[in-house]
């Protein structure tokens, strides 16, 4: 029996004609040989072996986004107000804090700061503490000893805190609690002294070059006598912590007076010279004094509870 022929016959090849250029080509047919890379067939019509297409990724589209004048006009909207907000931060801190000012109180040296160290501790010895200024500008630090610095005072401050949290290690009180109330309690005792001093020359209406940078560096000095006090009484006990606290504070107010009396006191004369009353000139006297006599109450209070 002749089974009927489905389909084309092997003995028989038939051509296929190109498809239509309009009509969509849903298979291809590889039964014939597969064209070149170059002839029209599955790889050019089909398939871009480049890769994806710009629709894919979605290449007009954010060409698009860059393109309008509306996105465009938006970005640069958006970049003026962020220039402006950047302008008015810069400016706000700059009426508190400023930065080149800021810099002047660290311009030092090795050599400023062996000096100022040796002043700190033998103040008895140095015969000018008059302060050098430079065309209606101060010198810096490393050019004038007189000149007061944060460099000390903040290497001082965490100078004391690491010798106080070795302190509590020795007597097995330490706790990282423990030594943030004691760093806490040290920051907050200077600001309460530096926003007094202010509130004070203020009150007076003491017309002075001291600034609120000089009042911080002025108060700061205390922590070196603070060092060499603890120092001495984990070394010597509580005998050497006396004797340390006694000379330390007797130098320090000799410090504060002699340089406090170079920007407070001037004023005195100008003002006795004048219609108005000595009650002022006294009343700055009297704050000076009172500055350099609070130190040593500062430094008792803050080593004393780290000797033992």
């Amino acid at each position: 029996m002749d089974l009927p022929h489905h389909g084309y016959r092997a003995t028989k090849q038939r051509t296929r004609a190109a498809p239509p250029a309009g009509d969509s080509i849903l298979f291809d047919d590889t039964s014939s040989a597969a064209p070149g890379m170059s002839s029209q067939g599955f790889y050019t019509s089909g398939f871009n072996m480049a890769g994806p297409s710009n629709d894919m990724q979605g290449g007009p589209a954010v060409n698009n986004l860059f393109t309008d004048p509306v996105a465009s006009a938006a970005m640069m909207y958006g970049t003026s107000l962020a220039n402006q907000g950047k302008d008015i931060v810069n400016k706000e801190i700059s009426r508190f804090m400023s930065v080149n000012k800021l810099k002047y109180f660290f311009a030092v040296d090795t050599r400023y700061v062996l000096k100022k160290l040796m002043i700190l501790m033998f103040p008895y010895t140095h015969q000018d503490w008059e302060v050098r200024y430079h065309r209606d500008t101060p010198l810096t630090p490393r050019q004038d000893v007189n000149a007061p610095d944060l460099y000390i005072p903040t290497m001082a401050f965490i100078t004391y805190i690491l010798l106080a949290g070795m302190a509590l290690g020795i007597q097995k009180r330490f706790s990282p609690e423990v030594l943030g109330l004691c760093a806490s309690t040290a920051l907050v005792w200077i600001i309460i002294e530096v926003l007094v001093m202010l509130l004070s020359l203020y009150l007076l209406t003491v017309h002075s070059d001291l600034s609120t940078f000089d009042l911080i560096a002025y108060s700061g000095y205390k922590y070196v006598g603070m060092i060499f006090t603890v120092l001495s009484g984990l070394l010597f006990g509580s005998d050497g912590y006396y004797v340390a606290l006694v000379w330390s504070s007797c130098a320090l107010m000799f410090f504060i007076v002699r340089s406090l009396k170079m920007k407070i006191l001037p004023s005195i004369s100008s003002d006795s010279m004048g219609l108005g009353s000595n009650a002022k000139p006294q009343l700055r006297l009297y704050i000076t004094v009172a500055t350099a006599v609070f130190q040593p109450i500062i430094i008792y209070w803050l080593t004393s509870h780290l000797v033992r």
